[in-house]
């Protein structure tokens, strides 16, 4: 670790913390007895992932995977503490948000050795995981993309079609049909449409959309899809860019567009999101919200709600002629200072194998990372009577659909706790658009640090 103090905010926004050289030296939380630790944070994967842990250790006599799941926001600020306090696990589940963080404070070990072939899985997720120094630092897990769950009595009643609603394009002067589509959605207190005379908007009583806050500096399930199918992107480069664009004039006539939505009525307010208690599942599941844009990775959570039927819709063609979705994909990493080193990449060699990511899979709980993986995956979903064609589609179909990663960076903690407030303030306090200019600035000064 490199001599310094560097001040880490958790993208959770829940607590800044120090990482400071040299304190973890002899490693985490592992033993060199034949222990792998291995953390995750998603309660749903635990099943699948001890299943996987007992086809290892029968393959690998003598070693023991110990395995810690934590919820979203325990998961990153406690790991960051564990790099604080020494008790960091061998092998911990990592996500491409927090990546640049971990590669540029060095607590990281390289997985160059463990011959990860980047064609052994789905175009792209291999790549994102190459640090600036050449060396890899997480073999392929999962991926997920983004598509519209809606809340099919509400569309019907709307007199809107699965079609329909799979053919939607947006612009950002009009909000062509998709705009029309949530508008038709939304309903007032006094059963009026959104798109009808007399239609009260400050007394909503089902909103067309709901969102899942303002979507920082990423907005994965609030204004990616549009923004990409714009035209935009974050950074000067794909990966590792050395400029934000936040003040591009495409991104910003995007946001207008997107958070108008709530001034008109047709998006639930800021006020009505929280996420601990009313995400955008949530506002869906209250029959508060018509539809909301999220992730794959929250396909059985709709699956069960009771008493609503959910279905899933591709994002809106934008002005590029193309429809666009985040494809994210985690991956597994091992800690720099891993008591069980050798035991913790054999761990994650084994978890990136056709053969752990079949029996993922065959869990219907996520998309693993090898197209064998995944096929296993979208056979689970529909056994259970679920059509993922919405979120695997665009991962099949280059000619219609742009799919994009999280934007990869040094400073992401720095980046997200610049953006965090400023787009929280668009969305709940109306600030101009504009004034991202100096936050992306402010961004990009850090940046050339």
């Amino acid at each position: 670790m490199r001599v310094g103090m560097r001040t880490v905010v958790a993208l959770t926004g829940a607590l800044a913390l120090s990482l400071v050289s040299g304190c973890a030296k002899g490693g985490g939380a592992g033993s060199s007895s034949g222990t792998v630790t291995y953390w995750l944070w998603d309660a749903n994967q635990l099943p699948a992932y001890q299943a996987c842990a007992k086809g290892f250790e029968k393959e690998n006599p003598g070693l023991h995977v110990k395995i810690t799941q934590l919820g979203w926001d325990d998961y990153w600020t406690k790991l960051t503490a564990s790099f604080i306090a020494g008790t960091e696990p061998d092998v911990f589940t990592d996500h491409i948000q927090k990546f640049g963080q971990f590669a540029d404070l060095k607590v990281l070990e390289p997985l160059d050795d463990l011959g990860i072939d980047p064609a052994a899985y789905q175009k792209g997720l291999a790549d994102n995981w190459i640090g600036q120094d050449g060396h890899r630092y997480g073999a392929p897990k999962d991926w997920d993309t983004v598509a519209l769950f809606y809340n099919q009595k509400a569309a019907k009643d709307a007199g809107l079609t699965a079609e329909q609603l799979n053919s939607l394009s947006w612009n950002p002067e009009d909000g062509g049909t998709f705009e029309k589509a949530i508008a038709h959605l939304t309903v007032d207190r006094n059963g009026r449409r959104g798109d009808e005379p007399g239609f009260d908007k400050n007394h909503v009583k089902v909103y067309g959309l709901a969102s899942n806050g303002a979507g920082d500096g990423d907005g994965q399930t609030q204004w990616s899809n549009f923004a990409a199918s714009a035209g935009w992107t974050y950074t000067d480069k794909k990966r590792w860019g050395s400029k934000y664009r936040y003040d591009s004039k495409t991104f910003q006539s995007v946001i207008k567009w997107y958070f108008g939505l709530a001034k008109k009525g047709y998006m639930a307010p800021f006020t009505a999101y929280n996420s601990q208690s009313s995400p955008g599942n949530a506002q869906v599941a209250a029959g508060t919200a018509a539809a909301t844009f999220d992730g794959a990775w929250m396909i059985s959570t709709y699956a069960g709600f009771k008493g609503v039927k959910i279905a899933t819709a591709l994002t809106p063609e934008g002005p590029t002629g193309k429809r666009a979705t985040m494809m994210n994909g985690l991956a597994d990493s091992v800690t720099k200072n891993a008591r069980n080193k050798a035991g913790a990449l054999k761990w994650v060699k084994y978890l990136s194998s056709d053969e752990c990511q079949k029996t993922v899979g065959g869990y219907g709980i996520v998309f693993p990372a090898t197209p064998a993986g995944t096929k296993a995956a979208v056979a689970a979903y529909e056994k259970k009577g679920l059509d993922v064609s919405a979120f695997t589609k665009p991962v099949a179909d280059k000619k219609d659909f742009t799919t994009f990663s999280y934007p990869i960076t040094n400073y992401a903690a720095d980046v997200y706790a610049l953006m965090h407030p400023a787009m929280q303030d668009i969305y709940g306090n109306g600030k101009s658009v504009t004034s991202l200019n100096r936050t992306n600035s402010q961004i990009n000064l850090i940046l050339d640090q």
